[in-house]
């Protein structure tokens, strides 16, 4: 018997205008660094999520760093940061030589647990303890976090809030103190990635965006080396060379097009799985919101093997041998040996999440087919191990 087609967990749709303006870049020779069409992805993007500004960098990650660089996070620092994330959230935090306070996370949304850090900070506070100066709170798997306590201390205590939005492009409340706002333009700084797994790719990449006109020139100036105008190369600083190509930033303005037809079959891929999953015994969908639109970056279960009849390996197994990818949500990094001995808020609640969340086929392009062949897959284990 042949080998079932597979399922990939999250690729790109490279669809619309895309191939054409990259080959406009070879047309042009416009294929480095310079080029209209990094301004123009700039300018898109920020009119896109509703911010005054957008500064491209190479990565993610790179947009953590200098954001993190932008707000003076320096060696002796300690910077919160959700532990269930992709260890790119935290990195950049290290190479600044500071401490990531590693915060647990909440059941309602499965991100940082933003009750349990404004109740730290005000006890740190009574205390006359030491206040951290940022906070860095990440957006998992396209799910908006709950924000308005935390953003409450943090103006309480003047200290700069930054999000990680790498995983949520699109995502947006619509009740509450932020409703019509997207994630990533509520802190002073906001931080997205385009790699090649996430809603729209430049096939790696990465954006900040902020209203603060001085930080935003800034933000260019470190990614750009921080070389100073004039034909000279002088600089004034150390900076970085975590610039985006213009061939990148011309898949990006292509790929952007196309945003909002990719939110809304995002969310179409969620409501099929929701519909067949909902019900099912010991299997819980992803968290959804009255007050906020997630992206569902990647659709993950919640399986609770005392109830389902199996758990969240088996399910990977099972998908695996269908020709179907799957991965476990974000290893909590407080169990890493890169950050094992970091100072922590909690844990339990992501480990727990970690333990019984499994991540299934996402992607933009998924056929109705491929998806149903997900959903037999479970539904056929669901059946089996509850004979």
């Amino acid at each position: 018997m042949s080998k079932p087609t597979r399922v990939p967990l999250s690729e790109p749709l490279l669809t619309g205008n895309a191939r054409g303006y990259v080959n406009e870049c070879f047309d042009t020779n416009f294929v480095s660094s310079v080029g209209p069409f990094v301004d123009r992805f700039e300018r898109e993007f920020a009119q896109y999520v509703g911010s005054r500004f957008a500064v491209a960098a190479s990565t993610g990650t790179a947009a953590i760093h200098i954001a993190l660089r932008l707000l003076g996070v320096k060696q002796g620092d300690e910077v919160p940061v959700s532990t269930l994330t992709f260890i790119a959230s935290a990195n950049p935090i290290a190479y600044e030589a500071a401490t990531p306070l590693l915060v647990d996370a909440e059941p309602r949304t499965w991100n940082f647990d933003s009750e349990l850090l404004a109740n730290e900070l005000e006890r740190r506070a009574r205390s006359g303890a030491r206040l951290p100066k940022v906070v860095e709170v990440v957006h998992i798997l396209g799910q908006p976090a709950e924000l308005e306590p935390l953003v409450e201390v943090c103006a309480r205590y003047d200290i700069t809030l930054i999000e990680d939005a790498a995983e949520a492009l699109g995502a947006r409340y619509v009740a509450g103190k932020f409703a019509g706002k997207h994630v990533g333009t509520i802190g002073r700084l906001g931080c997205f990635s385009f790699n090649g797994n996430k809603i729209i790719t430049t096939g790696g990449g990465g954006m900040i965006v902020t209203d603060d006109e001085a930080l935003a020139k800034r933000a260019k100036h470190l990614t750009t080396q921080a070389r100073l105008p004039g034909v000279e190369y002088l600089h004034d600083e150390v900076g970085y060379n975590y610039r985006l190509t213009n061939m990148a930033a011309a898949l990006g303005v292509g790929q952007l097009e196309q945003l909002p037809t990719f939110v809304k079959t995002k969310r179409r891929i969620a409501e099929t799985y929701d519909a067949a999953f909902d019900g099912m015994k010991g299997i819980s969908c992803p968290p959804r919101r009255s007050d906020a639109e997630a992206t569902y970056w990647l659709y993950s279960i919640r399986i609770d093997a005392g109830v389902a009849g199996f758990d969240r390996k088996q399910a990977l197994d099972a998908l695996r041998a269908q020709n179907i990818e799957s991965r476990p949500i974000w290893t909590p990094l407080h169990t890493t040996a890169v950050f094992k001995g970091a100072p922590a808020l909690g844990g339990s609640v992501a480990d727990k999440l970690f333990a019984e969340c499994l991540s299934i086929p996402s992607s933009v392009g998924l056929t109705e087919d491929d998806q149903h062949r997900v959903i037999d897959t479970i539904q056929k284990l669901h059946v089996l191990t509850r004979r």
